[in-house]
């Protein structure tokens, strides 16, 4: 595929057209020198906002683009993928300069933002999300006849997503929010993470391509910059938005829900925020090589400079002989571990403080410490350790430190684990080390790791994300703002759909989904039982 470069005017795209904000001007810097990069990005303040066509041409374009049938609403979300796949490494060095993330990882991660895209292509193809429920008419039952009821599933209106500041690419433009919400069928109004607008940009003009070349309504997608969260407020609060998605911090995230909350027409947001992840290790699986898993739990933990919301941030070992050989082994693979350029300079201070306040708690102590990196903002990785009832007694030690940190709580007893587990926040993960000897033990945590977790694991590591269709990448608060769905995988676009019946409206009526003649050839519950398409 050729590749295309793009020129990078630092402004903000609006239904196609680059708007100059007015609202000041911001810069993307490289974390690893805090060296300033060009060019500077103007921002749309709240006033300019309220003037500025974005959410306007999003509702303009929502009657045509929700709408669209399943082959022309596919192949353009396949244009999206096709177009950021043809700006090639200038993606990706983009990316470094502005994250300080490696190469590696970057181009791991546009292959899951592309790979994403066309995996909801193949949802808009098949059509299962559309939800087609049929009840026929029985116009001889008795005592009283029944109507004709049909149901599907449509999407919900504009939707305005919020770009995170650890994923420049599988989280931010393209990411698995704007991915599902336009696989729904619902404009996107993005708004660019200020830690790297170029990277945004960038993407944000494979997607308005997209748009053009498809002979879409410009307004299906805006990539807006603004000066934090006030943009963001008044974002939530235009009528014409009618859900949220978020991935970032828990104050972030909150503010977020309550502004939704307050306007006259409440709407959803589906806000990623918080999470420790625990990881539970069982007798049986600490007889083996200690080493080795000492090494994949450290790998987990300084990952991208632990700054992913899986990374796991609590471990529960037993006391003991056992437990002392794991915590040596930890030790170990610790020692000679570098610390990584974190996202930015905010980010690697943030992290010190809470390091710095954990460290200083009744019954902690250090039980491995990493090495400053080479570059600015690479703080050492550190494991603390406390017991228990020192974890039960202080929220302090139940915080997210986000980066390279995490806390080995030793416990005496089953009961020790239940009394943790039930007293933990909710959780994205949480993972299990085991063997079969270990089962009669896990088998009464389950239940509460259920309701304290999106995702429960065994023998692995929380950090990696399958995108697939069984993926659940959300939990109970402040894990997310609504615990029945998910940000990750197929599941994803339920947030932006909500079902209508339609009771005895006439075929040719009725919207191509719910037509007698199946002209979409979709899958369709009748009266209760599944009719595959073609049979």
């Amino acid at each position: 595929m050729p590749t295309t470069q793009t020129t990078l005017t630092g402004h903000s795209i609006i239904a196609g057209e680059s708007v100059t904000g007015t609202g000041g001007t911001v810069n993307g810097f490289d974390p690893a020198t805090n060296e300033t990069l060009e060019p500077a990005y103007s921002l749309i303040d709240a006033a300019q906002l309220a003037t500025a066509t974005a959410a306007a041409a999003a509702e303009e374009a929502f009657d045509s683009f929700s709408s669209l049938d399943p082959e022309t609403h596919a192949a353009f979300l396949e244009k999206i993928a096709d177009n950021i796949e043809a700006v090639g490494e200038e993606l990706v060095e983009r990316a470094m300069a502005e994250t300080g993330l490696p190469a590696a990882r970057l181009n791991g991660e546009r292959g899951r933002t592309t790979g994403q895209l066309r995996l909801f292509a193949s949802v808009v193809r098949q059509g299962d999300h559309r939800g087609v429920r049929i009840d026929p008419a029985q116009p001889d039952r008795q005592p009283m006849p029944r109507a004709d009821i049909r149901q599907r599933k449509v999407p919900v209106g504009p939707v305005a997503v919020f770009g995170a500041s650890n994923f420049p690419l599988a989280f931010s433009t393209a990411g698995g929010d704007t991915a599902s919400a336009l696989a729904a069928g619902c404009p996107v109004v993005f708004k660019a993470h200020n830690s790297h607008p170029g990277t945004s940009e960038i993407v944000g003009h494979a997607i308005a391509d997209a748009v053009r070349d498809c002979g879409l309504h410009p307004g299906v997608f805006s990539l807006i910059y603004g000066p934090g969260a006030s943009i963001g407020q008044a974002l939530v609060s235009d009528p014409a938005i009618k859900a949220v998605g978020f991935t970032g911090s828990r104050s972030g995230g909150t503010a977020l829900v309550a502004t939704a909350a307050a306007r006259p027409e409440p709407i959803p947001v589906y806000a990623e925020m918080s999470s420790i992840n625990p990881v539970f290790f069982f007798d049986g699986a600490l007889k083996g090589d200690l080493d080795a898993l000492a090494a994949a739990y450290v790998g987990s933990v300084t990952g991208s400079s632990g700054q992913l919301c899986t990374a796991p941030g609590l471990v529960f070992v037993p006391a003991g002989e056992t437990g002392d050989a794991f915590a040596a082994a930890v030790n170990r693979a610790m020692a000679p571990s570098a610390g990584q350029t974190m996202l930015t300079r905010g980010i690697a201070e943030s992290w010190t403080a809470g390091v710095d306040s954990l460290g200083k708690q009744d019954g902690v102590e250090l039980v491995a410490r990493g090495q400053d990196g080479a570059t600015q903002n690479a703080p050492a990785p550190a494991v603390f350790g406390t017991d228990v009832p020192t974890f039960l007694s202080n929220n302090v030690l139940h915080e997210e430190i986000f980066g390279a940190a995490s806390l080995m709580v030793r416990y005496t007893s089953t009961d020790d684990l239940l009394a943790a587990a039930k007293r933990l926040e909710g959780q994205l993960t949480a993972t299990l080390h085991m063997t079969d000897e270990d089962q009669a033990t896990v088998a009464p945590l389950l239940p509460v790791l259920e309701r304290k977790a999106g995702r429960i694991l065994a023998n692995g590591w929380p950090t990696g994300v399958e995108v697939g269709h069984a993926m659940v990448h959300g939990g109970p608060f402040p894990a997310t703002s609504d615990t029945r769905t998910t940000s990750v995988g197929t599941l994803a676009i339920e947030r932006f759909l909500r079902p209508v019946a339609y009771q005895n409206i006439p075929d040719a009526l009725l919207p191509a989904p719910l037509q007698q003649s199946n002209p979409w050839q979709l899958n369709r519950r009748i009266d209760g039982t599944i009719e595959r398409a073609g049979e």
